[in-house]
């Protein structure tokens, strides 16, 4: 038999020579060393990553000391320091003296500009009584602007033997001695009423003001004193209406509303009732319907066919006038 052809018969485990067995060992049995990876700590990569936190960091720190300095100088500096009253504009005040709107800053001298508090010190501007609105706000580097709004007088205060200003608000103001004023006179309260029922006094008297003259142009010429001893009606002294040419004045009551109308009816018809009384002293206008002449006259000591004539006189001068108030 072949031996080639025998070995390839032969069905038992293969021999291999030593040698082959003693390369083959190392490669595939003997246990590997695991390999150490070392890591750099500041490897090129991480640098620029550093530089970019550096330079953040050092620019934080910049800006901190420039604000730093800034908020020192701004608080501190001579050059913002408010020192006297001239740094204080005041734009608006023709009434006000200048003194009331500065002494208001007194606290505020030798202090840095930004420490004064602006807005308790336009308080107190508006606490001054000829002051309706006033705005503060600084002007860099060391300057306090004042801008007011003053109020508006609109009548006299009849107050004992004196006379005060009165605004639309029922506020009273004191009357400045360079300045002249037309206004007619309102009595019935003084400073002592509450200032709610003072407004609403002169809101009336504002009102009745404006529909007068509505009414009749220059009517409001005419009317020389209002009294509000009642709060609802205006009692009005009133001289010079057509028809009383040479008369002393009048007293008309007007009530609270409607004074359009009842202006109307007093001037198409006192001349009437001049002429049918003799003489007109007073005048309500507050009843619907009906007008009554002279209802304030006190009954003089007289004789009782003069009080008789007097009484008659009276009650035709109620006339009805067919006219709602």
């Amino acid at each position: 038999m072949d031996p080639l052809s025998a070995g390839k018969m032969s069905t038992g485990p293969e021999v291999y020579p030593p040698e082959a067995l003693a390369d083959d060992e190392p490669r595939y049995l003997r246990r590997q060393k695991p390999l150490e990876i070392r890591r750099r700590k500041f490897g090129r990569k991480s640098w620029p990553a550093y530089r970019r936190w550096t330079l953040i960091a050092a620019g934080i720190l910049a800006v901190a000391f420039v604000g730093y300095q800034a908020v020192r100088f701004l608080l501190f500096s001579p050059s913002v320091e408010f020192g006297d009253f001239y740094q204080v504009e005041i734009k608006g005040s023709q009434f006000v003296g200048r003194a009331a709107i500065t002494d208001v800053f007194t606290p505020d001298l030798g202090k840095s500009i930004l420490r004064v508090p602006l807005d308790a010190r336009r308080k107190e501007i508006e606490s001054i009584p000829w002051v309706q609105e006033a705005a503060v706000e600084r002007t860099l580097p060391d300057r306090i602007r004042v801008e007011i709004l003053e109020r508006t007088p609109v009548a006299f205060l009849r107050a004992g033997n004196e006379l005060q200003l009165v605004d639309a608000s029922g506020v009273l103001l004191e009357r400045p001695l360079e300045a002249s004023f037309h206004f007619p006179v309102v009595s019935g309260f003084d400073e002592s009423t509450p200032l709610a029922d003072r407004e609403q006094r002169m809101t009336l008297f504002v009102e009745f003001m404006k529909e007068i003259e509505l009414a009749h142009a220059g009517a409001g010429e005419e009317v020389s004193e209002v009294d509000f001893s009642d709060a609802q009606d205006v009692r009005a002294m009133l001289a010079g209406l057509r028809g009383l040419e040479g008369q002393y004045p009048i007293w008309v009551h007007f009530g609270n509303s409607e004074f359009v109308n009842k202006y109307r009816l007093l001037a198409e018809n006192v001349a009437q009732w001049r002429a049918s009384a003799g003489r007109v002293e007073s005048v309500d206008l507050r009843f619907a319907k009906q007008v009554v002449v002279n209802p304030e006259r006190e009954p003089a000591p007289a004789k009782p066919v003069e009080a008789a004539i007097r009484s008659s006189a009276a009650a035709a001068h109620r006339s009805s006038s067919g006219r709602s108030n």
